[in-house]
């Protein structure tokens, strides 16, 4: 890592926040699909490839060295210096009917970063390298643009992946052009740092009036698909007592998460079923087949892991109580990660000399930095979001909120690379 003193050797850079606010919305521009509101830029769709060479084309635009990897992570990387790079950024991806900056403002931000420094005249001593990275959002398990870069994953992972309506991974890189076989990892000498900005996706610091998180650590999170299978029947001959009904299996496991989180998390735990099918999903039958998903999170690996053997057994009771067939598909388990101490020090210090009013936090959601975080100094940098609100139509942070921790970022790259 670079030995400057938290940028006091360097000029008070600012983010120019029009620049900024134009970049997120061009690229928004094309989230956009009729009859869906939000961003729709899911992984691997047309709108998320459109929206990776339009970055392509303002990296390209700010004289960075420009290309895309196999996998579909997008960078650019001003050639300056020599040895690690500093690398900046974060997903561009989007969740269905997603908002506008979970990820895309960090992009953003992190080509900000790197135009401020432009701007001032600055020669880093290092190169910096702005990078979206692929698939953040998960919808193939795990985060697969910053777990390739960091060799975590690679063909083998790839090969076997699906998305929970059975897609192959595979299939949705080679239908984009890309290579589901090639070789994405960098070494990790070849990386001095990674730092990613990030709406909180909380209520945390709206509610407490302050401008900037920084995170010290990252919940793990595991990622299953569920399904409970009966026998499907007309719902007015077959009495209650004889059915094998998918949907009470179901049903009764969404019971029992209030009893799981009780017995086995703690005040980080989280479990979600956030996505459900019932087959034949029809008014007079009696559901044969229940799909679900179960995302489970908590800042502690062995939290984690009592969490997850009591999703296992109440899975397994519920189905023996309606006489079900029971599968788990577990698609992904990111443990907990702690962040770099001494960058996040660096981080605290560049706060203070803003004179923004900050906090340290935790965060419960992943990022990309918790991946980098296990090979490379990683730091991570919220900014409020309104009402807490996020994978939502209405995620929302006021630009004038936005503007420290993107000006934040562009004082901690410039510390880092110069």
């Amino acid at each position: 890592m670079a030995d400057s003193q938290a940028g006091f050797d360097i000029p008070p850079l600012k983010a120019d926040l029009s620049r900024l606010k134009a970049d997120v919305e061009a690229v928004n521009a094309l989230g956009i699909q009729p009859g869906l509101p939000g961003i729709n830029r899911v992984s691997f769709s047309d709108a998320d490839m459109a929206g990776r060479r339009w970055l392509m084309t303002r990296m390209a635009d700010a004289g960075l060295a420009v290309w895309m990897d196999c996998v579909g992570n997008v960078f650019g990387r001003w050639e300056v210096g020599d040895g690690p790079a500093v690398m900046v950024g974060s997903h561009l991806d989007t969740v269905v009917m997603g908002g506008p900056l979970d990820g895309t403002l960090g992009v953003c931000a992190g080509l900000e970063a790197v135009r401020s420094m432009q701007d001032a005249g600055l020669t880093p001593r290092r190169p910096v390298v702005v990078v979206a990275t692929a698939d953040e959002e998960g919808r193939f398990g795990g985060m697969l643009g910053s777990q390739a870069i960091c060799g975590e994953v690679g063909p083998d992972w790839i090969a076997q992946a699906t998305d929970s309506d059975g897609t192959r991974l595979a299939d949705a890189l080679t239908g984009q052009g890309l290579d589901p076989t090639g070789d994405t990892a960098w070494r990790p000498e070849s990386i001095a740092a990674f730092l990613e900005l990030h709406i909180e996706q909380g209520p945390v610091l709206d509610r407490a009036g302050e401008a900037i998180g920084l995170v010290d650590a990252v919940s793990g999170v595991f990622n299953w698909s569920v399904t409970l299978t009966g026998e499907a029947n007309h719902s007015g001959t077959t009495p209650m007592d004889h059915r094998r009904d998918a949907f009470r299996g179901m049903a009764d496991f969404g019971h029992a998460i209030d009893r799981i989180l009780a017995e086995a998390g703690g005040p980080q735990s989280r479990l979600t079923v956030g996505k459900a099918a019932l087959s034949p999903n029809f008014p007079h039958s009696v559901a044969g087949t229940a799909s679900f998903s179960i995302i489970g999170r908590d800042a502690d690996d062995a939290v984690m892991e009592a969490l997850a053997e009591a999703c296992r057994t109440r899975l397994s009771e519920a189905a023996e109580r309606h006489g079900l067939e029971l599968d788990i598909v577990r698609h992904s388990w990111l443990p907990p990660t702690r962040l770099d101490t001494d960058l996040h020090a660096r981080l605290c210090r560049h706060a203070d000399a803003l004179g923004a009013p900050y906090r340290t936090m935790p965060s419960g959601a992943g990022h990309d930095a918790q991946t980098f975080a296990r090979h490379v100094p990683a730091g991570l940098i919220f900014v409020p979001s309104v009402g807490g609100i996020s994978h939502a139509p209405n995620e929302h942070s006021d630009w004038d909120s936005i503007h420290p921790g993107a000006t934040l970022l562009a004082r901690a790259v410039a510390d880092l690379a110069v």
